[in-house]
């Protein structure tokens, strides 16, 4: 506990949350870190689906980027609808499942939740390539850097809310003014004529298709949009009025994602800057503005770095808020649905931080390799989150509900033609893995809350029999000796029942002989059954045994009284056996079998 209150702090009390609330200026940071950090590789991945047409198709890069945040602009307004029509939280997978019933919500639940995952992977893993890029020698180092930096956001969040915006906040914005400032020092080049490095002549590496290969680019650089979602998810979070506040949250967030991703694809162009290995384009494009690698280029390594890492914030917020939704639902195990001392969702942190860290292990730190699982799910999300919104809007028919219905509807079938766009172009790239995970998930949630249906249909007391008392109570005593712990629990065993039996397995007739001899002088006239066992096993007998008294009694309960000792050093267990712990867990699968233990506590 000690170690417990030195990394996450001390405990926060329940009615202090009001308190643990963001502000706009908070909120941006926390919940659009994961946007507006895609930024440092959106447009690198454009170029890297470009790039494999030569030379022919590297000017498409611009207008693909103009489409994308043309995207932006729509589902930002459609979810500026969402929050005003959900003030209590308006994600995806509570407005699908409100309005198109609960096997579309938990499609948005699976697909956002894989989604979480990817986006701490893929944040964490460019973070480490923009520091690997600065010090090329780190790169042999870069897995053991991400699970570094998974490991440090898992505890930051697990400090709580306060805690996490503090930490947080400062990152964001010095990446937004690095970002900017490298923006308008290349903006003012740009208008003064600077030289710009000669393009440079590529050969097609492959044979391509000229449009699948458009598309394939659109699809890779729509890893721009996620986490739009966050504000919308994250509503409660905020201090009150909690709509307003996010929704203007929301709005500044669109703009500056949409500047400087624009910013950064056109200098890139303008530049002619194009993908290479072991340095991002955003590096490159930092080198030329500022003219080589001095100060201001490691600055905006430095920034991009810590944005990146960060990101993954934005996930460690809502995948533990999401799961508590969907546990208190029924949906998933009901762990997920407590906070912690600090007033978080710690399990779900904790989960999200271990499935991430598996991920990066898994595809070897490199970010190329996670982003074809990307933006699927966030994409699936969107389309099932606008559509409950239409469905909303014809089922309430309130104030300018035709016009809100139009925005969600247009919403709606743009991020659906995109979610087909991207499927089909990065399916076969391991986009696979994601749309086999969706109905995986889907089934596993279903299986859950099937669970917890039949647990509470079976204690429920509407139309049960009346319960009658048990006519028999048989108390046993399993010892492995005459001591002070057995004792202890023999005077414990009688204030229950007066049928009362020590139960001994015997190993050896020779000991067996001397515990007896000791037992009727300090047995208290409780009756000694001794067990053989020729397998030299003390569970078989001892189970042998207490099946046999429940056919004696099969209306009766059985209760087996552990006696145990408890050293006063935790390392002090690790010296004795755990047998009562096994009979414990056997006997709780037992039908009309009470396991309890009597604890002798030792000093040192």
């Amino acid at each position: 506990m000690s170690l417990k209150s030195f990394l996450i702090g001390q405990p926060v009390e329940t009615v202090k949350e009001k308190h643990e609330r963001f502000s706009r200026v908070t909120g941006l940071a926390i919940f659009s870190s994961d946007a507006l950090s895609s930024v440092a590789y959106a447009t690198e991945e454009i170029l890297l689906a470009l790039v494999v047409a030569g030379t022919a198709l590297i000017n498409y890069s611009m207008a693909i980027s103009v489409v994308i945040a043309a995207l932006i602009i729509i589902v930002v307004t459609s979810y500026f609808q969402t929050i005003h029509a959900y003030p209590s939280g308006g994600g995806s997978y509570i407005v699908a499942k409100d309005n198109l019933g609960d096997n579309f919500g938990l499609v948005a639940g699976a697909a956002l939740l894989i989604d979480y995952v990817l986006t701490v992977s893929v944040s964490i893993t460019a973070g480490v390539a923009a520091i690997t890029s600065a010090f090329p020698a780190l790169d042999p180092h870069k897995v053991i850097l991400s699970l570094v930096a998974i490991a440090l956001l898992m505890l930051g969040n697990l400090r709580g809310v306060r805690e996490a915006g503090r930490i947080f906040s400062v990152p964001t914005y010095l990446f937004i003014f690095s970002i900017f400032a490298l923006i308008g020092v290349g903006l003012f080049k740009y208008l003064t004529g600077s030289p710009v490095p000669p393009p440079q002549t590529l050969q097609a590496t492959e044979s391509y298709f000229a449009i699948f290969v458009i598309l394939k680019a659109f699809a890779s650089g729509c890893t721009a949009m996620t986490g739009i979602e966050a504000v919308s998810n994250g509503v409660r979070a905020f201090k009150a009025p909690e709509p307003r506040n996010a929704s203007i949250t929301l709005i500044w967030m669109a703009a500056i994602l949409g500047s400087m991703f624009i910013g950064i694809s056109f200098l890139s162009d303008h530049f002619n800057i194009l993908p290479i290995a072991n340095e991002t384009v955003l590096s490159q494009l930092a080198a030329i503005v500022f003219a080589g690698k001095g100060i201001p280029y490691y600055f905006i390594q430095f920034a991009t770095a810590l944005i990146l890492i960060l990101a993954a914030n934005t996930s460690f917020q809502d995948f533990p808020r999401l799961s508590s939704v969907m546990a208190a639902d029924g949906f998933m195990p009901r762990q997920f649905g407590s906070r912690g001392d600090r007033l978080v969702f710690s399990n779900g942190i904790l989960i999200l931080g271990l499935f991430a860290a598996a991920l990066v292990v898994i595809f070897g730190g490199k970010t190329n390799a996670l982003i074809p699982l990307y933006a699927v799910g966030v994409f699936l999300a969107f389309t099932l989150s606008q559509a409950g919104m239409v469905h909303h809007w014809l089922k309430l028919r309130e104030g300018k509900w035709r016009r809100n219905m139009v925005i969600n509807g247009f919403g709606a079938v743009t991020t659906a033609v995109v979610l087909v766009v991207i499927a089909s172009s990065k399916f076969i790239y391991g986009a696979w893995i994601v749309v086999i995970a969706i109905p995986v998930i889907v089934y596993l949630t279903r299986q859950v809350r099937k669970h917890y249906d039949s647990i509470a249909s079976q204690l429920s007391l509407e139309g049960a029999p009346r319960e009658v008392e048990f006519e028999h109570h048989s108390v046993i005593v399993p010892v492995s000796g005459v001591q002070r712990a057995v004792i202890q629990a023999i005077r414990y065993a009688k204030v229950l029942s007066d049928d009362v039996v020590a139960v001994y397995v015997c190993f050896d007739p020779q000991e067996t002989e001397r515990v007896q001899q000791k037992w009727q002088e300090y047995g208290m006239g409780v009756p000694l059954r001794v067990l053989d066992s020729p397998y030299r096993s003390v569970i078989e007998p001892l189970m042998d045994y207490i099946e046999d008294v429940r056919t004696m009694h099969p209306d009766g309960v059985i209760t087996v009284v552990l006696p145990e000792f408890v050293p006063q050093k935790w390392w002090h267990h690790l010296l004795h056996n755990q047998t009562a712990l096994l009979i414990k867990g056997i006997l709780l699968f037992k039908k009309g079998v009470v396991a309890t233990s009597v604890p002798l506590h030792l000093r040192a």
